[in-house]
């Protein structure tokens, strides 16, 4: 028998969470999973199918690997944030905030390739077995494993120990951004030397505002104005180095940069995401 409308409907949740991991966009997600069920529809009704999820999984899967594959030839870019219709941006970051889905993983999905990134979601997100995978990807049960380690592998990221040793105070780092993305100002100040400085490209700022601003009071009542930025937040390294990202939806909207000194920030420097940046698993936070 072909499978039912009601029995699509029970998978539609698992289908979207899945494809959505798999391209990184609501939008997308939801076209993918009707394609799917275009193609349940006309599927011949012989030999039954006995799993209408695991089959619904499969033929999802595919149209996502199809359409990862079309924007490598296309040679397309991660979309960044400030590219994408407001609507689109807020349902995917609806979708992180309503699954508890990392933030800092979507963008480190994006930089595997179509096999790895079907494989890893497939196996390590959503406990799909390899030899479903590999009939997702068209190869052996050997080479779907192999795409699912590199993409850990990836994911993971080569850690440096110099690099570790050269990072900032982490501790005032993230009690900093614990108090921004609360608006807690009086922490803020507390936190900031009194002649700290907010440096950021204007194309993040409102029209007119200061490119540039000194001082503690000044600096946590303007973060506390962005907090809603500063929930977007995850820590990342990019091009190499230790950094936190902004990423609205898991789409790269701009990099922060906090120095310490003597156990105070002393200056935030906020530049645009571009679209050849590289992004890679955060560093270890050091051990006392």
């Amino acid at each position: 028998m072909p499978i039912t409308v009601e029995e699509f409907e029970t998978a539609r949740p698992h289908l979207l969470s899945a494809a959505h991991r798999m391209l990184g966009s609501a939008h997308d997600a939801q076209d993918a999973v009707q394609t799917a069920w275009l193609r349940a529809m006309t599927a011949r009704s012989s030999p039954a199918i006995d799993n209408p999820s695991a089959w619904l999984t499969t033929v999802t899967a595919r149209v996502c690997l199809d359409e990862l594959r079309a924007r490598r030839r296309r040679n397309e870019a991660p979309l960044l944030a400030d590219a994408i219709p407001a609507a689109e941006l807020a349902a995917d970051e609806a979708i992180l905030r309503t699954e508890d889905v990392s933030r800092a993983l979507i963008v480190l999905l994006n930089q595997l390739t179509p096999s790895q990134r079907v494989a890893y979601v497939l196996h390590d997100l959503f406990s799909v077995p390899f030899d479903q995978i590999a009939h997702v990807l068209g190869g052996t049960v050997s080479s779907a494993k192999k795409h699912a380690s590199r993409a850990r592998q990836r994911l993971d990221g080569a850690q440096h120990a110099s690099e570790q040793d050269s990072r900032p105070d982490q501790q005032i780092v993230e009690a900093f951004l614990t108090a921004a993305r609360t608006g807690d100002t009086r922490t803020m100040i507390q936190l900031l030397a009194p002649d700290s400085v907010r440096d950021a490209d204007a194309a993040l700022l409102p029209r007119g505002a200061r490119t540039a601003v000194i001082g503690a009071v000044d600096i946590a009542s303007e973060t506390a104005h962005f907090r809603h930025r500063m929930e977007m937040a995850c820590r990342l390294t990019v091009n190499t180095k230790p950094l936190y990202l902004i990423a609205p939806g898991g789409h790269p909207l701009a990099t922060i940069e906090i120095s310490t000194a003597n156990q105070k920030v002393t200056r935030i420097t906020l530049r645009l995401a571009r679209a050849d940046d590289h992004f890679a698993a955060a560093l270890p936070q050091a051990t006392a």
